[in-house]
């Protein structure tokens, strides 16, 4: 069989380079001796550093002319572009290849429904558009999912952080890009204060003080605030090995997925229909959102504050429908 050779584009983020790994096992299962290439950020290398299917990993530092200039090097067979924006376009269109695809972003669709709230999204997760681009090539979903890898010693690490929580825990995965995303802290400390197994609160850098107010908050002890503290692959190791994962439309939510776990997913002001929803995740998984309100979704991506002051697509969540949602999935581990 033609050795073929693929270049896969996705810069970032965290989340969104996840979603396409199913592109990668789609490609090397239907093609086991393609050479496959990945182009990212230099940032969220870690992300796919040890994804088997990737046979050539390039990154993007300051300097998108010199990216450009290594890929060249290589004359592809297919160049996948899964970001579809400025930068990847000036890729694709520099770089020697037979045949190019690229992913409709929706970004018309997303403006008419975010701006007067017209819906005329496809019913359609992402990762089967992004399926879609490699149509040419024969190749259909296999419905298995994401995949997310991590090392032994991360995922030893991660263990070992936990080790005083044997009866099992909750991961929350506190954090998002966008204040618009997140659950305020009283809310998340009184999910937290009323769950049946312990709150293991996980997070970035910019974490930090939500989970020392959420902790400040907590009226019990059973909480373990590692935000801020963790690589990110510790982190998806402390997600990985959680009983239950709770967590906002966010990077660490679709690791989740990845590793087939339970989640409640919280929804602000990005809805589910956007189809970036967790991805064939444990079978007991559920999305929370507010529905029906005027002002939502009000924008694809997210705010950093709200923009009519009230943050209802939060504050109006039903906290006692997820503590008992929760904690129903909890008593059946």
């Amino acid at each position: 069989m033609e050795r073929l050779k693929f270049l896969i584009i996705r810069f970032s983020s965290i989340g969104d380079i996840v979603l396409t790994t199913p592109v990668l096992r789609l490609i090397k299962s239907k093609y086991p001796d393609s050479e496959l290439h990945f182009v990212t950020k230099q940032k969220f290398k870690d992300v796919v550093a040890l994804n088997p299917h990737i046979d050539s990993l390039h990154l993007l530092g300051d300097s998108l002319s010199e990216c450009i200039d290594e890929l060249k090097k290589t004359e592809y067979d297919y160049v996948i572009d899964l970001h579809n924006n400025f930068r990847s376009k000036r890729v694709r269109r520099n770089v020697k290849s037979k045949h190019v695809s690229w992913l409709d972003k929706l970004d018309i669709r997303k403006f008419l429904y975010t701006t007067f709230k017209i819906n005329r999204l496809p019913d359609v997760h992402i990762t089967d558009r992004e399926v879609d681009t490699l149509k040419d090539l024969g190749i259909q979903n296999d419905n298995a999912g994401l995949e997310y890898y991590i090392s032994d010693e991360d995922n030893a690490k991660a263990m070992e952080l936990t080790s005083a929580l044997p009866d099992g825990y909750v991961a929350f995965v506190i954090g998002a890009t966008y204040y618009t995303k997140r659950m305020p802290a009283d809310l998340i400390a009184k999910i937290a204060d009323n769950l049946v197994k312990p709150v293991v609160l996980v997070g970035g850098p910019g974490d930090a003080d939500a989970a020392k107010t959420i902790g400040s908050l907590c009226k019990n002890n059973r909480m373990l605030d590692l935000c801020s503290k963790l690589p990110l692959n510790v982190s998806a190791g402390i997600v990985k090995n959680a009983t239950l994962v709770i967590a906002h439309d966010t990077g660490l939510m679709h690791i989740a997925a990845a590793y087939k776990k339970d989640i409640i997913t919280l929804w602000g002001n990005t809805v589910p229909e956007f189809g970036m929803y967790a991805c064939e995740p444990g079978e007991k998984s559920m999305d929370f959102e507010v529905k029906n309100l005027k002002c939502r979704p009000c924008s694809k991506l997210g705010h950093h504050r709200c923009p009519k002051k009230h943050f209802d697509c939060m504050a109006l969540q039903p906290i006692d429908k997820i503590i008992n949602t929760a904690n129903d999935i909890l008593q059946k581990k």
